[in-house]
């Protein structure tokens, strides 16, 4: 049933807004768009789902003047809640301020809306990941009707993606609503003060705590009550912690009868043997219907899910690109993380001529409900450019443009590597880097180390660079994470390839989702013991029920690793 409360949203066009559409329509409100700044006196509540980068999300909200409409809406302590950057832009300043192409390096920081005291700034590389991707908990500095269905148990964590945060200090310390810590370092999580709230997490991506937490928020305006907050007493020694990511990926690709399916391969092929056929493959795999099976994931605990389209998109009107559909029915439901891949590249429409950017592409699937788009094949050519011209930024590659309007955090890079054994690390090119490996993964020849090469087109193309080098590259670019795969361990179950895992993560400071290996619980245990990726991701044996991940969550926590259960 509707509400009364209509809820007035603030699109100003960066990222996945239907999220945050869907999860207030499931909450019973209805939903009215701001479109002039007119409209912002006459709401009875704004939400400002701030998605991108602090820089566009300002130029925005100034070039359209809802800068000064928000900043007399907020001083009249009307019911707003922020979201993200929507937290973020409430405060003074920020140096997430970006000008590189144009020369421009007078500016540090970028001025803000000026509500909060304090300045937004990076968390510091040197010292553990960035961004901040996961599940975190968050410690309560005030009780606020805003919470009144969060219970603050473990399996309450809410989702975070950010790689600049707001420090607490004495001026701003009143506005504290909650903390949360990512690896030694304490920042503000979501403010309160009157009637203006805001969060540094997604609520709509925090599943059933994250609509729990709207729906408080919502109800509080609707009775009067938002702005009754009292402080508490806060224990300075209370830390909270990332939780290490269980990731569904989904391999989305069309059968023989044209139908959209989920599919697994046996180290990228995936048709099913036929010993009678002339050709000895058979017909495509096929486990499931995407949504369907993805909404199954979420309602077993699935922290992320991954639609991988392995054949990428038919030529045509980027309008009828399959996966978007499967995207906006998919997050209708699922209120967690969804990563779409395949295709993320500039094509030409073959019937109209016109040409689409890699932007324009992502764009579409931001707005059709992705929360992260995953790039492979375009990031190792950008890669090999990005060495061929001693370390050059162009601005022009689809991780810069991509990354630039919507923030690293909504670019991840899919990398494809097959081992290259070797006898030795002197006999390979010294631009590769070369790994060890122990006597179960020795080569063919009993060679115990290797270098892992990337392809491209799906694995059917082999490139002359390592994974390592399209890793570092990817993130000067401006990826905020890696999806590790392996061709040789694609479909055999024997685990994930730990010296990979290893090579990459110590040589980048974004997050690293391991993929391909998975068979049992122990995988994901091992693989978080043994590297620092901080996800791990599996398909089949999520889709042939050989395997719960509650399951693997339990394993996890019984080995004193940190997981969200559901």
């Amino acid at each position: 049933m509707t509400k009364k409360l209509t809820v007035s949203l603030l699109d100003y066009g960066a990222g996945n807004v239907r999220s945050v559409r869907n999860a207030i329509t499931s909450c019973g409100y209805s939903i009215i768009d701001i479109t002039s700044p007119s409209q912002i006196d006459e709401a009875d509540v704004i939400i400002f789902p701030g998605v991108g980068s602090y820089e566009s999300a300002m130029t925005v909200l100034q070039t359209t003047g809802y800068d000064n409409a928000l900043r007399a809406y907020l001083a009249a302590d009307r019911p707003y809640l922020g979201i993200c950057l929507g937290m973020q832009t409430l405060f003074e300043s920020s140096t997430e301020y970006r000008d590189e192409h144009s020369g421009n390096t007078s500016k540090t920081e970028l001025p803000g809306l000026g509500v909060i005291p304090g300045h937004v700034i990076k968390f510091d590389e040197t010292q553990r990941s960035v961004p901040h991707i996961g599940w975190n908990g968050t410690i309560a500095h005030q009780n606020s009707p805003a919470m009144r269905y969060i219970k603050d148990n473990h399996g309450d964590e809410v989702y975070f993606v950010h790689s600049y945060y707001a420090p607490i200090t004495d001026n701003n310390s009143k506005w504290v609503l909650t903390r949360t810590t990512y690896e030694g370092q304490e920042y503000i999580s979501s403010v309160q003060k009157g009637n203006v709230c805001a969060t540094q997490f997604h609520p709509e991506k925090s599943g059933k705590t994250g609509l729990n937490f709207l729906k408080g928020f919502l109800e509080s305006v609707e009775d009067g009550t938002l702005s009754n907050t009292a402080p508490i007493a806060v224990n300075p020694n209370d830390h909270t912690e990332l939780v290490k990511r269980v990731v569904v990926a989904l391999d989305v690709r069309s059968n023989d009868h044209g139908d959209l399916v989920v599919t697994k391969g046996d180290q990228y092929d995936v048709r099913e043997k036929d010993d009678d056929a002339v050709t000895g493959r058979g017909g495509v795999r096929n486990l499931g219907k995407p949504v369907s099976l993805a909404a199954r994931y979420y309602e077993e605990g699935a922290d992320e899910i991954a639609f991988l389209n392995i054949t990428s998109f038919r030529q045509g009107v980027i309008e009828d690109m399959p996966m978007l559909q499967v995207l906006e029915e998919a997050s209708k439901s699922i209120f967690v993380p969804l990563t779409v891949g395949g295709g993320i590249r500039s094509y030409t429409d073959p019937e109209s001529g016109k040409v689409y950017s890699a932007l324009e592409v992502a764009s579409r699937y931001f707005r059709a409900g992705a929360d992260k788009i995953s790039i492979g094949s375009d990031a190792v050519y950008a890669a090999e450019d990005y060495y061929a011209s001693g370390g050059k930024k162009t601005g022009e590659t689809s991780l810069e443009t991509i990354s630039h309007r919507y923030g690293v955090q909504a670019v991840v890079v899919s990398i494809d590597p097959k081992r290259v054994y070797v006898a030795s690390p002197e006999s390979v090119d010294k631009k590769h880097t070369v790994v060890s490996l122990d006597e179960s993964q020795a080569g063919p020849n009993g060679e115990r180390y290797c270098w892992y090469q990337c392809t491209v087109k799906g694995g059917r193309e082999a490139k002359d660079i390592c994974a390592v080098s399209v890793a570092k590259a990817s993130e000067a670019l401006g990826a905020g994470e890696i999806m590790l795969n392996c061709i040789d361990m694609d479909g055999q179950c024997n685990g994930f390839d730990h010296a990979l895992m290893t090579a990459v993560s110590t040589a980048v400071t974004i997050p690293v989702i391991a993929s391909s290996g998975a068979g049992k619980e122990s995988h994901f245990s091992d693989v978080f013991k043994a590297t620092k990726v901080q996800a791990a991701l599996a398909a089949g044996m999520f889709h042939r029920k050989e395997v719960e991940i509650s399951n693997v969550k339990k394993h996890m926590e019984a080995s004193g690793i940190r997981a969200r259960i559901v």
